[in-house]
């Protein structure tokens, strides 16, 4: 592979839809309550990309160098990692995570500008979240609270982010729109870590799974699935979603075949095959907001 190539995949482009998607649904919920800027949100998607690539080089920087991502884990099986494959050397991934961080806090700060304070609040608390996840001292990943954070930078920091850039203050539909999304960005890390129990526990890697066990873990994993649906028509009744909200159940089968798949055997791409589901309940969930701003 190219140079280029391997920086590519690297930064794990796949992932990015998830912060595409957060962004996205909360500036439509911004535009359901006043204007929209364009170049507002286009701003906004560069910084928290800049951002999430920057936690995932820093993610594989410091788990190769616990020992946690070998060539034996299931993550660099199913998945480019050219980091464990030597194509890059772990301080170019150092300097390239710590230079995407400056470019998102830049982009933060310039937002700011515009927006107000309440932009460097979100933006720092995603940035000690990105950099905290597996670097000393916190290395919170390894302290079972991976699946909070995740659930918290992909739901209510980069929702509530997004709504703010575009209306100027924070929004108590946007947090509660957001809660479905991030749990389900979260249900892929737990994925990831229920079919990495033993990997994990052979290397002293303490996640929410290994802590839990298989079973109770896969327990979870289904109830807060359930729980992320039935979010849709509470929020419709109390009106903090349209009607249209109700598009996301296009997504259930995805859900059921998924339950289905982990009930009887959890796959090495676990973890991708949940961020499938994700990304489709996303996608429909931005899309009833889109469809509510222009059709009411």
């Amino acid at each position: 592979m190219s140079l280029y190539t391997d920086w590519f995949l690297a930064s794990r482009p796949w992932s990015f839809t998830m912060t595409a998607i957060s962004v996205g649904v909360g500036a439509a919920v911004g535009a359901i309550d006043g204007p929209f800027s364009w170049p507002l949100f286009l701003a906004t998607l560069a910084g928290a990309v800049c951002m999430h690539a920057s936690a995932n080089l820093f993610n594989d920087y410091f788990d190769v160098k616990y020992g946690v991502d070998t060539a034996e884990a299931a993550t660099a099986k199913y998945r480019p990692h050219p980091l464990v494959q030597g194509a890059i050397s772990p301080r170019q991934v150092f300097v390239a995570a710590a230079s995407l961080l400056g470019l998102g806090a830049a982009v933060g700060v310039a937002l700011a500008l515009h927006a107000g304070w309440t932009v460097i609040w979100i933006g720092l608390a995603g940035a000690l979240a990105a950099v905290g996840y597996t670097a000393p001292p916190l290395k919170y990943k390894y302290l079972a609270l991976g699946e909070v954070s995740v659930f918290l930078m992909w739901g209510p920091l980069m929702v509530e982010g997004a709504y703010v850039v575009q209306r100027g203050h924070a929004s108590l539909q946007a947090l509660l729109v957001s809660v479905p999304f991030g749990i389900l960005v979260a249900l892929v890390l737990l994925a990831n870590n229920i079919r990495d129990i033993n990997h994990d526990r052979g290397r002293g890697v303490k996640t929410l799974a290994n802590v839990l066990g298989g079973r109770s873990s896969l327990v979870l994993y289904a109830g807060l699935m359930v729980a992320a649906f039935c979010c849709i028509p509470l929020f419709v009744l109390t009106e903090t979603l349209p009607v249209w909200g109700f598009v996301t159940f296009l997504s259930l089968p995805v859900a059921v075949g998924l339950l289905r798949l982990m009930a009887t055997e959890v796959p090495e791409d676990a973890d991708a095959r949940t961020a499938k589901l994700d990304t489709a309940f996303g996608v429909l969930l931005l899309a009833s907001l889109v469809i509510q701003r222009f059709f009411g």
